[in-house]
């Protein structure tokens, strides 16, 4: 997501698979200095080394079992309501929100039409 809340990128995954799968293949690519990502990203090998051999800033917030608590910057994490407000928005589109298509080639289609109207608004 860029600074306004804006997606800069999708992958599709199945539903079953984690949120660090999309991580996998977003994160290398990742243009932006800083991320905010919430609780499911707390991966130290597969994004918080990454990023910082990148000399990028990593805003998540550590799991509470973990044995060494991370400090993160708890403003900073406060905009990540940006990213929660534009699923939001993209949930008020009925075939997204239900998974109408049934191939993945559809309903990422569907998803990209569906986040350049939000943009375009």
């Amino acid at each position: 997501m860029d600074a306004l809340g804006n997606p800069t990128g999708f992958v599709l995954s199945g539903g079953q698979a984690h949120d660090l799968f999309g991580a996998d293949h977003l994160l290398p690519e990742m243009k932006a200095s800083l991320l905010i990502a919430d609780k499911a990203f707390d991966a130290d090998e597969r994004v918080i080394t990454l990023l910082a051999d990148q000399h990028k800033t990593v805003v998540i917030p550590p799991k509470t079992s973990r044995k060494v608590q991370r400090d993160y910057d708890r403003d900073l994490y406060k905009a990540r309501h940006l990213i929660e407000n534009f699923f939001a928005k993209l949930k008020q589109f009925r075939a997204i929100a239900t998974r109408y298509d049934k191939t993945a080639r559809n309903f990422l289609a569907g998803i990209h039409l569906a986040a350049a109207t939000i943009w375009l608004n």
